[in-house]
């Protein structure tokens, strides 16, 4: 088998053909039905609740019916599993209302009165610095603020020819995962059983052992098939857990299923983090980059969920895939009276990476040079060091990524030839080019705390079954992994077992997150595989497991946030060609490139399915997918007004992989899930700043606000 040939998707016929069973899909016995109670207001006290008259069989479950303790146990434990007192957030959970007839629950839920007496909310990153209303968090409203540097900033800003300064903001994302977010809990013998989609069993697993107080045998998690998630189902699903699990509990045997219809889990679930980016550039007199100051500002919403990670990510790549000397980064997460916001693919990537490739598209422009040129001025290479000091041990093939993209898109000839366009034309033309890295795995010490654990086990038959926590959520897990234990054994991979994971039977691997699937759990597949395939004729059944270690060269200081923040980085960039109307000011997207590395491609049409949807998520986020809150209430709650793209609204991705294989990753492969969608709107919004000719330093890129500033200028 060659490693990268293409094979048919073992979970194809299943979904396609509908036979696939869902959360929504499982029937049970006996089954309940529960519906969430949520704030109406963005932040008060709730002075009392108002429950009418329960029919028999019905019950309500609220904080009184947590075991231990009433908190969602993420990176902190400040978000309580039902409101305590306090609400923070239109959409917090209150209680439950639980019963056999969904129709009776919400006509329960309806009746029920809540009085707040209402506090003055923080509605957005100037009103949590001001600091004029109470704080949601500690005294300074702060979830987490984090600062490094490098060289001599001081120095080099003080002897600076040149600086040029810019801000840049990005907005809200939701996720639209195809199947909406979903639990069902069981509680019976002593042994609370929770099934749902989802991304980290053991995440789930954990959050209930802290709420609960139970040792953890008493607790088991299965994943279900998983309708999409990119990132929506990495720590959320611990709070709607919790709800199943504490009405599973109170049910007395009857199993409880809790499905969001879209509207609630709009409202309700997490978000991509909203971010306002400081830019200083300092230039020599040959206009060349000596040293930046960057500031990174997250809205983090009400809770601090993975914020500060999120945060680290970003401020990580504020120099994108430049070698800037002297550095300085400072991040800070806010908490305001928002819906908290998470995970999302690419994780802190994609904010900090616009308004890196602005600010460098912008010094280029006002330096009358061509970006792609000015750009490859300073990419980093082999023997440069990142923005946190890590060393870049092998060679980085940016020039090469730059190469094809102008050979693709013909991006020189392009942006000359728009650069010199006529005002009074019918349309608009831009074209603009950006580059990113994206760092492989968990940030920081991350992979060394969850040391993460993969097991191969052969039967006597001679079967070979993958025990892993990692789950299939559409990105093709459950082929890649298995392909890599099939090459590596030489057997057909279709007779290598590999089941939607249950706590009870499998390891804990790691989360489904970072892109760390195939690069760090497949690597440890790999290994497994090849003490398996040396040990074949060994009797009766054989259990291999690995452990992930970092390589190691890797050092790391968590509390300067200093060395190697990753082991390994995917590299690429785009091109995006726009037209825009000089009427209405709509921008209509006329190509598409990318060029990739990502090491070994596991299987081309796997990745070819990754870039092509990421690309065009990342373009929907970038122009068409608005969503805005006004007085803390989300206006965009549902996919009548939140639009996200179809097929027909970007062209079809044109792209090449350049692979630079990582000698530790399976076959040489790296990262690969998340990088698709890091670049493609700083490209998009640099094409739409030449069209439009004034600077556009936000996504999404609205008409609206275009014509607003045109008529401004």
């Amino acid at each position: 088998m060659n490693i990268s040939k293409p094979v048919k998707r073992i979970d194809n016929d299943e979904k396609v053909s509908g036979r696939a069973r869902f959360i929504a899909d499982i029937k049970m016995e006996g089954m309940l039905y529960a519906r969430t109670l949520r704030s109406t207001v963005p932040r008060g006290k709730i002075l009392s609740i108002k429950i009418p008259k329960l029919p028999e069989g019905y019950f309500i479950v609220d904080k009184r019916d947590v075991p231990a303790n009433n908190r969602v146990r993420i990176l902190e434990t400040d978000m309580p599993f039902f409101a305590d007192e306090m609400v923070n957030y239109i959409g917090e959970p209150i209680l439950l209302v639980v019963g056999p007839d969904r129709a009776t629950v919400t006509h329960i839920l309806e009746e029920i009165e809540v009085e707040y007496e209402e506090i003055p909310p923080i509605l957005s990153i100037e009103e949590a610095q001001a600091g004029e209303k109470p704080p949601i968090f500690g005294d300074d409203n702060l979830f987490a603020d984090f600062y490094f540097d490098k060289g001599d900033p001081d120095a080099v800003f003080e002897k600076a020819a040149r600086i040029v300064e810019g801000k840049y903001r990005t907005g809200y994302q939701e996720h639209i995962y195809l199947e909406t977010q979903g639990m069902i809990g069981i509680y019976r013998d002593g042994k609370l059983t929770i099934y749902g989609s989802m991304q980290c069993p053991y995440y789930v697993k954990n959050a209930l052992i802290y709420a609960t107080g139970w040792d953890g045998d008493r607790i088991q998690v299965v994943q279900t098939t998983t309708g999409g998630a990119f990132g929506g189902k990495e720590d959320f699903p611990s709070l709607i857990a919790g709800h199943a699990a504490f009405a599973a509990i109170k049910a007395g045997g009857r199993p409880v299923q809790i499905m969001y219809d879209r509207v609630e889990d709009i409202i309700a679930t997490t978000k991509r983090h909203p971010s306002l980016v400081r830019h200083r550039t300092a230039l020599d007199e040959n206009g060349n980059i000596i040293g930046m100051d960057v500031d990174i500002i997250l809205d983090a919403g009400a809770y601090a969920t993975l914020s500060a990670v999120v945060l680290q990510r970003a401020m990580f790549v504020a120099t994108s895939v430049y070698n800037v000397p002297n550095l300085r980064v400072r991040g800070r997460a806010y908490a305001t009276n928002h819906v908290p916001s998470s995970a999302f693919r690419g994780f802190g990537g994609p904010q900090g990476v616009f308004a890196a490739e602005m600010q460098i598209h912008n010094v280029a422009e006002e330096l009358g040079i061509n970006p792609l040129d000015y750009k490859k001025r300073f990419f980093v290479k082999k023997g440069d060091t990142t923005a946190t000091g890590g060393l870049l041990r092998r060679h980085v093939p940016l020039n090469e990524i730059a190469d094809a993209l102008d050979s693709m898109s013909d991006f020189r000839r392009k942006y000359e030839l728009y650069s010199r366009k006529k005002t009074n034309s019918d349309v608009w033309r831009g074209i603009g080019i950006s580059f990113f890295p994206h760092g492989c795995g968990f940030t920081g010490k991350g992979e060394e705390i969850i040391r993460g654990t993969a097991s191969l086990k052969r039967y006597a038959d001679g079967r070979v079954e993958i025990l892993v926590s990692n789950v299939e959520m559409g990105q093709g897990a459950q082929t890649t992994l298995r392909k890599i234990v099939a090459e590596t054994l030489g057997i057909p991979y279709d007779e290598v077992i590999y089941e939607n994971p249950d706590t009870d039977r499998v390891p804990d691997s790691g989360p489904t997150v970072a892109s760390r699937t195939v690069v760090i759990v497949g690597g440890l597949l790999e290994q497994a595989a090849r003490e398996l395939k040396e040990r074949w004729d060994e009797k009766g059944e054989v259990i291999v497991t690995k452990t992930y270690r970092h390589p190691s060269y890797i050092q790391w200081d968590q509390d300067k946030l200093h060395g190697d923040a990753y082991p390994e980085y995917s590299w690429g960039g785009n091109v995006v060609e726009v037209e825009v109307d000089p009427i209405t000011f709509e921008i209509k997207v006329v190509g598409v490139w990318g060029a990739y590395d990502i090491g070994t491609p596991i299987d081309e049409r796997i990745i070819q399915g990754q870039i092509e949807g990421g690309v065009k998520q990342a373009l929907g986020y970038a122009t068409i997918e608005v969503m805005e809150t006004k007085n803390g209430r989300i206006l965009q709650a549902s996919l009548t007004d939140y639009i996200v793209p179809t097929a027909k609204d970007f062209p079809r991705v044109v792209f090449k992989l350049i692979p630079s294989p990582y000698e530790y990753g399976p076959y040489g492969a790296k990262c690969a899930g998340e990088v698709p969608f890091i670049g493609p709107a700083p490209a998009l919004a640099a094409a739409v700043q030449q069209a439009v000719g004034f600077k556009v330093d936000r996504i999404p890129v609205r008409p609206e606000w275009l014509l607003e500033r045109y008529l401004k200028k």
